[in-house]
């Protein structure tokens, strides 16, 4: 289901708009955000360039880029001498074979 589709946007008439955008990107988490992201860069694809839905579509895009490998922080920072969980990071990920996760 993540990538189903608004029927109304699936109309070859549909001309996209900021509030199709906004609709993809509402709830966004780093679960998600590589699929939203695919969504929106599919609605925007031939818009032409400075198109307002195009603009919030990229800025949105980027977003959920960082969203995605980098995670997000909720609540307050870390305590001193606590530190905070790492994010799942492109070339950065460790592994943890059998028998070492004790």
């Amino acid at each position: 289901m993540s990538q189903a589709e608004n029927p109304e946007r699936l109309k070859p008439d549909h001309q996209a708009t900021i509030e199709d955008v906004r609709q993809l990107m509402g709830a966004s988490t780093p679960h998600f955000a590589l699929q939203l992201r695919e969504r929106i860069r599919k609605l925007i694809r031939g818009l032409p360039e400075g198109h307002p839905a195009r603009v919030e579509g990229e800025r949105e895009i980027a977003r959920l880029d960082r969203l995605a490998f980098d995670g997000e922080v909720r609540g307050h920072p870390a305590e001193p001498g606590l530190e905070p969980m790492p994010s799942v990071t492109v070339g950065e990920a460790d592994t943890v074979t059998a028998g070492e996760a004790d």
